[in-house]
């Protein structure tokens, strides 16, 4: 990022980005920085190309050297004190924040140790898993860090979870109300979730989420 001696932000945190178009037309989309904090003013975002999506298809399509005008970092979503034990449930391209946040987290054991973390991550097939092969290998590393994808439209060859998200809530929180849980994806998953949560007697500061609709 040019013309910024340093650039830092908070994990789940998220950026403006602004292009003009052809025509005229400024176009301006936020989105979810899927990178922990670093150095060398680098970041990694997490896009869905849309078909008729202009601000999708233009980040796809950038060369090395192109530029985008961009604003940031803004937003609350981010983690809070104390920590606990946490679920994090995402759909879609709503893990971005979760990556940045995971990375952080288990990057230092004083960060993360004693604490048990499950992210509970919902795609319609297994080639639509964002970061798959990351997060198996980040569970592999860190035992208190409990990877969950669940398929929708999963093959018959699939040998993990099946179904929404919030299926399968309860049983990882199952008399459990001491936990924070982090809610990011479409308005109708996170409402779901935020009613399971409710139902399962969680004080509603101890759920955060961000919508991406």
């Amino acid at each position: 990022m040019e013309k910024v001696a340093r650039f830092g932000f908070v994990p789940g945190q998220w950026l403006s980005l602004k292009h003009t178009k052809s025509d005229g037309e400024e176009i301006t989309r936020a989105y979810s920085i899927a990178s922990p904090p670093g150095e060398n003013n680098r970041f990694a975002l997490c896009l869905n190309r849309v078909q008729d999506g202009f601000m999708s298809n233009f980040l796809c399509d950038m060369n090395q050297g192109d530029e985008i005008s961009c604003q940031g970092p803004f937003g609350d979503f981010i983690l809070r004190p104390p920590m606990r034990d946490t679920i994090f449930i995402a759909t879609g391209t709503g893990v971005a924040p979760f990556r940045s946040m995971l990375h952080w987290l288990l990057g230092e054991p004083s960060r993360h140790e004693s604490k048990e973390l499950w992210l509970l991550f919902g795609s319609r097939t297994e080639q639509d898993i964002y970061y798959h092969r990351e997060f198996l290998e980040l569970a592999s590393a860190h035992r208190n860090f409990h990877y969950l994808p669940t398929l929708s439209r999963s093959s018959p060859n699939w040998k993990g979870l099946r179904g929404y998200v919030q299926e399968h809530v309860p049983e990882i929180v199952a008399g459990r109300t001491e936990m924070h849980a982090y809610i990011c994806g479409l308005d109708k998953m996170i409402k779901a979730n935020r009613e399971l949560l409710k139902l399962q007697g969680w004080d509603r500061k101890s759920i955060r989420y961000e919508k991406y609709d």
